[in-house]
Formats: structure tokens, C-alpha cells, sequence
């Protein structure tokens, strides 16, 4: 019997960030050409974002600092990889069925149907919010949003900037601002530093890693950036109007401060990006070490399902060296799985070294945990849900007159998630409250069930995508 052939296969990868660009490069080495979809124009995903060609070059070194010789090899192997792959940038993928993926193209907002039969999803990862009162004045950004701003538009969210939450995105995009020559006024962390002290000895496995966020945090000091541990958030305070911005309160653990500003940078660590491996049908479990529901996966980056492979930030946060490994193990499993003869030591070896981060990430944990009282401090009257104008109090409410203990059932009766986010931005918020409501652990109370479109698209094509698929449905 003659042995499958690669050219056979047809993958298709969503999302060029460290994990997409790998596994694109493990494919055409065996002789494949995946298409490769990315939302973003340039490749490099969130952590190696590339500015608009149009813009004035900027280094490497001044866009990524000490990650800019990763930052390059990244970007290098991509360009090598340009014309070899199908390449679709500035592309959402909003709906998965059938085999086959819905795209939205921008700027010209056409749209396609793209097939697969085996499929990378490498969709990376987002800011855990964890919302405070005044959070949706004009002026306040996720890290993530700010960390944006200053890479691909090269510019500050304010000109007096107060960084809030935990991780160590919170150090990283506070040093980038101040090394930019913004005006940071302060870092404020709700974890305290004796977590980070107990947490030393496991962070240590990643001796490199360990010494750039102690650096940021020295740099930092050096320069004058007051940085407060183990607050509480209390609210973002606005201007006379209630226009903008203009300060922050917190608690000491003493007695409560202020602090001017004109424009605030929050969130609580990473959380992976999982609605498209639930509309893949992608089956979930509750991760410990995540505090979230993770689509499952072998340690090759197998899903559950047939021919969808999981890599990266994604399935599960673990940082970019990590995600340059899974994705580069997840395309070997492809292959495998296709009956293409693969490096099996090579593979072995990825395995082995994202082993190894396990211990690493929990030092993390350790060192950055999410505030698990937040609920109990969140007043009744804090905006959950930007998009429904939901309160902590309405999910509140739907707990004690309506008997909710679940996501869903919860999303149903109070509307929290039904916006143009589906829950993206408030449903890690939203699971916390309805724990701490319920008094069940947050793994019990469930996840939001993914919808399509899965990020916003507009009305016209979401219309006509309903009308198409009742005209199926009626045939």
C-alpha cells in the first residue's frame, strides 16, 4: 500500500502569532501550503505586534525591548514563509459549521466560506477583566488595549497613566509606557509581595524569564514609579462632566487613597480565546490553575475533535516560548495524524519542554493570583456588562428571585453576554459574581456557551447569515 500523501492534507491555521507562524513553518517544511487567517494586518500576534507599514519603522528594540531578538526570529520566519502559505491578513473568523469557516475580510468587509479538513486554532489570548466602578469612563483601557496603542499606533493612552490589576502584563506594559517617556504615575497590584516572595523558588525553573520581571520592577523603582502591592481597586474617579477620567481610589489595606490621572490601564493576567473551539464543538474542562474552562487537548495539541488541533495561548496560557513550541507540535501531530513521517525525537522534545513550563506557570499563579474576594467587594450598582448595561446587582437579583446557578441560565434571565461582545469582556466577571452568589465553587456554575459571531460583524452580514441559515434549515 503506498503511504498518504502530504499533499493530500489541506490544513488551515487561525492566527499568526508565535504559535500560528510555528506550526505554518513545520507544515511547508513537510511540503504543504496551509492557509494562514489572521485577524491582524501584519503578523506577530499580540505579544510581537507589528505597526502599520505605513507608519515611521521603529526598532525592534524600542518596539519589544529584551523580546526583540524572539520578536525578529518570529518575524523572519514569517516573511521567509510569504510565499508558501495562503496568506489572508486583516481576517475575522466569526462562525465555524459544517467544515468550513465564516471570514470577514476588512477593510472591505467582504466575506468568505473557507473549508478544512485539519485546523490550527492558534486564536491566543485576552485581558482578564475584572471590573471597578467608573471602568467604562472614557480613558480606561485594558493592558492589553494600552499595550496596543503604544506598539502598532505608537502612541499613550494619557499623559498621566495609573496601571492596575495583577500579572506581569501589569510590570511589563507599565515599563514599555515609562521607557516610552510617558508619565506613569503609579502601579497598582492587588497581589502582595510577600505571594511573589513564596512564589520565587518555582519561578525560578525560568531563571531568564524570572530576571526580566525583576528587572522591570527595579527599572521601575530607579525611575521613580510608585508602586503600591496588595491594594484594592476601589473606583475610577472622572472629571467634573464625568467626561473623562481623572483619578483612581484604592485601599492600602490601611485606609483609602487617591491618586490624580487622565487615563487608567487594568486587567487581571491573560485568559485564553476559546468561543472558536466551541463552535468547533470542542469538548471543556475546568482548569484549576486557569480559573477558567479550557477547551481539552493531548499534550501533541490534539482537541477532541477530528482533525482540530489546539496551540498556543489559546488553549491554555503558558507565554510565548511556549506557544512557539505548540504550535510547531501541534502542525508534527497533523502531520502524524495525516500519515506523513515526522521527527518523533523532535516532537518528543516539544513535549518535554512545555512540560517543563508547568511548574513555572503555577509559580506565576502563586506570585499574581486573581483577587478571589472581588465579588464580595463589588457593589451592587457596578456595570457587569458594558453592552446590556448590566449591574453586579442584576445578576444578583436573578440568583435570589430566580433561583439562576448557571452561566446560561443566568445570560437568560438577566441578559449579561447577549451584547456584541457575547461575553467576551464580561463573562470571567460574571461567573464570579454568580460563585460568590450561589456560594458554589466558580467551576460549578459553568461557562457561557459560544455563539456566532463570535466578535462583532455588521448587522448586514449577521442578517444575512440568519436568513441563510433558516432558508437551510427550512429546506
Amino acid at each position: 500500500m503506498t503511504a498518504p500523501s502530504s499533499s493530500a492534507l489541506q490544513p488551515v491555521i487561525v492566527g499568526a502569532g508565535p504559535a500560528g507562524v510555528r506550526a505554518a513553518q513545520a507544515l511547508v517544511a513537510h511540503g504543504l501550503r496551509p492557509v494562514v487567517i489572521d485577524e491582524a494586518s501584519r503578523a506577530g500576534g499580540q505579544i510581537y505586534r507589528r505597526p502599520p507599514a505605513s507608519l515611521a519603522e521603529r526598532s525592534a528594540n524600542v518596539l519589544y525591548g529584551f523580546e526583540a531578538r524572539r520578536a525578529d526570529a518570529v518575524h523572519t520566519a514569517f516573511d521567509a514563509l510569504r510565499e508558501r502559505i495562503d496568506y489572508r491578513p486583516d481576517s475575522l473568523v466569526w462562525n465555524a459549521q459544517g467544515g468550513r469557516l465564516d471570514v470577514l475580510h476588512g477593510p472591505t468587509r467582504s466575506t468568505s466560506s473557507v473549508p478544512y479538513s485539519q485546523l490550527i486554532v492558534a486564536t491566543g489570548a485576552t485581558d482578564r477583566v475584572l471590573p471597578v466602578p467608573g471602568w467604562t469612563l472614557p480613558g480606561v483601557y485594558t493592558l492589553g488595549g494600552a499595550q496596543v496603542a503604544l506598539k502598532f499606533q505608537g502612541c499613550a493612552i494619557g499623559q498621566r497613566v495609573v496601571f492596575m490589576g495583577t500579572g506581569p502584563l501589569l510590570y511589563l506594559v507599565a515599563y514599555q509606557y515609562a521607557k516610552a517617556g510617558a508619565k506613569v504615575a503609579a502601579v497598582l497590584d492587588t497581589s502582595r509581595f510577600a505571594d511573589q516572595l513564596a512564589a520565587t523558588p518555582a519561578m525560578l525553573r525560568q531563571p531568564a524569564v524570572f530576571a526580566k520581571g525583576v528587572y522591570y520592577v527595579a527599572w521601575l523603582r530607579a525611575h521613580g514609579v510608585a508602586l503600591h502591592g496588595g491594594v484594592r481597586p476601589l473606583r475610577v474617579l472622572g472629571d467634573a462632566t464625568e467626561s473623562r477620567v481623572a483619578g483612581v481610589a484604592w485601599h492600602d489595606g490601611r485606609e483609602e487613597r487617591t491618586l490624580p490621572c487622565d487615563a487608567v490601564g487594568f486587567g487581571y493576567a491573560l485568559r485564553s480565546e476559546t468561543q472558536l473551539a466551541d463552535l468547533l464543538g470542542c469538548r471543556f474542562e475546568f482548569a484549576p490553575l486557569h480559573r477558567a474552562h479550557l477547551p481539552v487537548r493531548d499534550a501533541a495539541g490534539r482537541s477532541s475533535m477530528r482533525g482540530v488541533y489546539l496551540a498556543g495561548d489559546g488553549a491554555g496560557i503558558m507565554g510565548a516560548d511556549a506557544a512557539e513550541w505548540a504550535g510547531e507540535r501541534a502542525a508534527l501531530a497533523l502531520l502524524a495524524d495525516g500519515g506523513v513521517a515526522v521527527d518523533t525525537a523532535r516532537a518528543a522534545m516539544l513535549e518535554r519542554k512545555l512540560h517543563k513550563l508547568g511548574a513555572f506557570r503555577q509559580g506565576l499563579e502563586r506570585a499574581f493570583p486573581v483577587p478571589h474576594d472581588w465579588a464580595a467587594h463589588a457593589p451592587d450598582e457596578l456595570v457587569v456588562c458594558r453592552c446590556e448595561n448590566i449591574t453586579a446587582g442584576t445578576l444578583r437579583q436573578a440568583v435570589a428571585e430566580n433561583g439562576a446557578d448557571e452561566m446560561n441560565r443566568l445570560k437568560a434571565l438577566s441578559r449579561v453576554g447577549m451584547g456584541r461582545c457575547q461575553g467576551r469582556m464580561c463573562g470571567v466577571a460574571a461567573a464570579e459574581i454568580l460563585a460568590h452568589a450561589t456560594r458554589q465553587p466558580l467551576q460549578q456554575v459553568g461557562r457561557l456557551r459560544g455563539q456566532a459571531p463570535i466578535k462583532p460583524i455588521p448587522i448586514q452580514l449577521a442578517t444575512s447569515a440568519t436568513a441563510t441559515a433558516a432558508e437551510g434549515a427550512s429546506r
